[in-house]
């Protein structure tokens, strides 16, 4: 066990309680009520890791509300998404993000100057989702609907140091190891083989030390989707509407919050639905990331994007990478993993082939998948979030 701190108090999972947490975080339910935001793509809802997960949820009772974010392209998966918020006994609201009523707010919202109707993904939909729960809710945990290994400790976990008034944070990332001791595999491979490296191959790259590189660095799992926040500092964050939207939220966490306020939890051994790299969007989330690391680092040290800064940091990155793949290699060794040293180093190769790419999107238009954050939303139209509240969600 390590018990070191950094930057971040870290949160070890020694002797953790549920029934003590549980309890706990019960009896805080009327000064801070508090529940979950879980983001679900369509063909996810009738998934049998999604039945576990409602379940296990079904156990925290001390939740005010389950929010699910979703978009559907018709009134049959609505209906379906409906069915499952029935399973819970918690109450639960599904959040129809791209329903034609929805669009049509947006339409007025763009009629006020400011445009998000040209946006799309699972970010603008937890971006939606999130404005609507901040009504309700002190705060709340977002994760993704495809945990495995999914347990009533995760949003147990998470909420209790936001929520417990003798401590003093506002914001919980998660940590774990992705490994998979049944398939004796390690995962992970977006954040191992492309952002760790990344980040040190650009904070090598600008001529003084960054403060947001190391931030970012100071994280275990940057990558990690659990995270559990004050509804009022969500209302401050933009975030992007793609799959740079973890590394998105700690961008904004980093221009808006205080170190000492910011804990990371420890979630164990985690496994979810994993994806090949090539396919399924593991390149787009890496692409994506970049991009969003990019127009950060331009905010925060004024870096100067270039096809020769591009060039540069691709071959960086290669030489970085390979050596993390020695390290990866020696600990698979020892724990007897099963570990494809040639997969993964044309893991690194695909990966290596998008940074020129990324950086030439970036180039051509730096914030084109940015969502405002709710403080200028609200300002341009007062009653955004309760008209959306009546018009997403049906009971």
């Amino acid at each position: 066990m390590d018990f070191s701190q950094g930057r971040f108090a870290k949160i070890h999972d020694i002797n953790m309680d549920f029934d003590h947490m549980s309890d706990r975080l019960r009896n805080l339910s009327k000064r801070f009520p508090s529940g979950l935001v879980i983001p679900i793509v369509e063909k996810d809802l009738s998934s049998p890791t999604l039945a576990r997960m409602v379940s296990e949820i079904n156990s925290c009772d001390y939740l005010t509300k389950v929010f699910i974010a979703l978009s559907v392209e018709t009134p049959e998966a609505h209906e379906q998404a409906m069915q499952l918020s029935r399973d819970f006994k918690i109450p639960c609201d599904v959040v129809w993000c791209n329903k034609p009523e929805v669009n049509a707010t947006f339409e007025d919202l763009k009629k006020r100057g400011l445009d998000v109707t040209k946006l799309s993904g699972k970010g603008k939909d937890m971006w939606i989702t999130i404005g609507i729960a901040s009504l309700e809710l002190y705060a709340f945990v977002v994760h993704d609907a495809d945990i495995l290994h999914y347990s009533k400790m995760l949003p147990t976990k998470m909420l209790y140091p936001i929520i417990e008034p003798n401590l003093d944070f506002f914001f919980a990332k998660g940590f774990y190891a992705r490994v998979n001791l049944e398939a004796r595999r390690m995962y992970g491979r977006i954040y191992r083989l492309f952002v760790n490296p990344v980040l040190e191959a650009l904070q090598e790259k600008i001529t003084r030390p960054s403060r947001f590189l190391m931030y970012l660095q100071s994280f275990s799992y940057p990558l990690s989707g659990e995270f559990a926040i004050y509804s009022d500092l969500a209302s401050h964050l933009r975030i992007p509407c793609d799959w740079g939207l973890e590394v998105g939220v700690l961008a904004e966490l980093f221009r808006n919050a205080s170190y000492r306020r910011i804990c990371e939890v420890d979630l164990g051994l985690y496994d979810h639905k994993h994806k090949e790299v090539i396919t399924n969007g593991l390149l787009s989330t890496a692409e994506e990331s970049l991009i969003t690391l990019l127009r950060t680092l331009t905010e925060t040290d004024g870096i100067e994007v270039t096809t020769p800064f591009l060039k540069s940091l691709q071959v960086m990155y290669r030489r970085i990478a390979q050596d993390k793949i020695r390290q990866y290699h020696a600990d698979a060794t020892c724990n007897r993993l099963d570990f494809d040293r040639h997969e993964e180093e044309s893991w690194v190769d695909h990966l290596s082939a998008i940074i020129p790419s990324a950086g030439e999107k970036y180039i051509i238009d730096p914030a084109k998948t940015q969502l405002p954050d709710w403080l200028r939303t609200v300002a341009a139209m007062p009653n955004i979030r309760e008209r959306l509240r009546e018009e997403a969600i049906e009971t």
